[in-house]
């Protein structure tokens, strides 16, 4: 990792520590972002997405040895993340340690383990789940690219992370799994 990108990762997590909201690349899409167990900073990701606060929003981590600390974990789950090939988002039960906006009505979360050489990096520095929601105003779409995002949402947050803004890869949004305490599977986006 070079010079360059070690600094960003230093200035984001100062951002993040302070509560702050970060607009940053992610294994998909650009995302909104701040520190999943700051129940202020979650509130103001709603606000700045205008959307409901009992929608809720992934969390991203650097490894699956932490989904515990956040939610059980059945079984099946750990052979999902190994043997999947793109971004998958699995819904966990029985989260807890989290903002309790983010926590689904049923009580779980979905959590996303990143590969993506940025986030994954910064998750480990900051060794606390990072929000990550698409970096659009709720029923608009969400955006591709960086030159897509609205200037609504750049003024709104605290820090927009500088890597990446050039890069026209396409992307979509995470595969979506549900899973239950006992390993019941449902597909909630492939």
């Amino acid at each position: 990792m070079n010079d360059k990108l070690k600094e960003e990762i230093r200035k984001t997590q100062e951002v993040l520590k302070n509560g702050g909201i970060i607009l940053y690349p992610t294994d998909t899409i650009w995302g909104l972002g701040c520190d999943a167990t700051n129940p202020e900073a979650v509130r103001r990701i709603y606000e700045i997405k205008k959307r409901a606060d009992n929608k809720s929003m992934l969390v991203l981590l650097d490894d699956a040895g932490k989904i515990a600390s956040y939610a059980d974990i059945p079984d099946i789950a750990l052979d999902l993340i190994e043997v999947t090939d793109k971004p998958t988002t699995i819904i966990y039960p029985n989260a807890k340690r989290l903002a309790p906006d983010l926590i689904a009505e049923d009580g779980t979360i979905g959590i996303r383990i990143t590969r993506e050489e940025f986030t994954q990096s910064l998750l480990y520095r900051f060794n606390r789940p990072l929000i990550s929601t698409s970096a659009n105003i709720s029923g608009e779409p969400s955006p591709r690219f960086f030159n897509e995002i609205s200037e609504t949402i750049k003024n709104a947050v605290d820090y927009i992370v500088n890597y990446r803004r050039n890069d026209h890869t396409p992307a979509s949004p995470s595969s979506i799994i549900k899973l239950g305490l006992n390993g019941e599977i449902q597909i909630i986006r492939k």
